[in-house]
């Protein structure tokens, strides 16, 4: 967990804070918000692999390729366990979009739920949350079908309208099939405004497959948790404002939680990791509450 600090100086880094969190002790790395999410740095090794990743995944996350993805990760019938062994499971997958760490992805969701939880003691429902948010990256494993990672993770954006220039690496939509389709092309495309985002259809990934495994096992987490779970990646809503003529009324409520729940989902990273057995015991009582004891995957 990192420690949270307002209006920071521009690529701020201070390593080897000792804090307390939870009765424990651990090394932090404070980063400012402008060092996070650094896509400019070419010269970077990480950061071609970054922008090959957008190029592969602005081609592909067609109309027809995320209903098809829907129809076959909506048969739920990969397998059957419980939430923290996914979050256990998920220890083998490295997200190659992310281009400020490469650390095991449970160490991020811990990461992320311990910061919420230390600003927001009472919001159980937003510490889960975080400890999820991520759990369908495991679409990258050879028992979810090992999808190319330009399929699980990374931004996201909806699709059956125009591809706004906000989205990372825009310029590779244009070998996009949808690009020139005169159906698809245009500001709402095939959507009305103010339709809500529930009528919408975003690029498939790791986001709306735990947002279909949640509805489908029947969470009983509230609706923004449900919003933060399917849009956290939607950078170009939350980050720039992009496509909120799509949003209705309740959209507009639950994007306030997901604003929140962002910093925890950024600026949360770190080198240094989390005693999972010393936090285990709290996040199995909140899936217990909000969960059953196992889900269809």
């Amino acid at each position: 967990m990192s420690v949270l600090v307002e209006k920071p100086q521009k690529a701020m880094q201070v390593e080897g804070l000792k804090v307390e969190s939870q009765g424990y002790e651990l090394l932090v790395l404070i980063r400012s918000e402008g060092f996070y999410r650094d896509y400019s740095n070419i010269e970077s090794e990480r950061q071609k692999s970054v922008e090959e990743f957008y190029r592969l995944n602005h081609i592909s996350q067609s109309v027809d390729f995320v209903k098809k993805m829907r129809e076959e990760y909506s048969k739920f019938n990969r397998i059957e366990m419980s939430i923290w062994e996914c979050c256990e499971l998920l220890n083998q997958v490295v997200d190659d979009s992310d281009p400020d760490l490469d650390e095991p992805q449970i160490q991020h969701l811990l990461q992320s739920a311990e910061a919420a939880r230390k600003d927001y003691p009472d919001e159980d429902w937003l510490h889960l949350t975080a400890l999820i948010h991520d759990l369908g990256k495991v679409l990258c494993l050879p028992s979810f079908g090992e999808l190319p990672q330009w399929a699980v993770v990374g931004d996201t954006h909806p699709v059956g309208c125009a591809f706004d220039e906000s989205i990372v690496h825009h310029k590779y939509f244009k070998e996009n099939s949808d690009f020139n389709n005169p159906k698809y092309n245009t500001k709402n495309g095939i959507y009305q405004e103010g339709c809500g985002l529930d009528k919408v259809l975003m690029s498939w990934g790791h986001d709306e497959y735990m947002y279909l495994v949640a509805k489908e096992n029947g969470t009983t987490l509230p609706s923004a948790a449900l919003f933060i779970i399917r849009f956290h990646s939607f950078y170009p809503m939350h980050k720039a404002g992009a496509y909120t003529h799509l949003m209705n009324e309740e959209d507009r409520k639950n994007l306030e939680w997901l604003k929140i729940f962002n910093k925890y989902d950024l600026y949360s990273k770190s080198k240094v990791r989390i005693d999972v057995e010393k936090v285990k015991p709290y996040y199995l009582s909140l899936i217990e509450k909000y969960f059953p004891a196992k889900l269809k995957w």
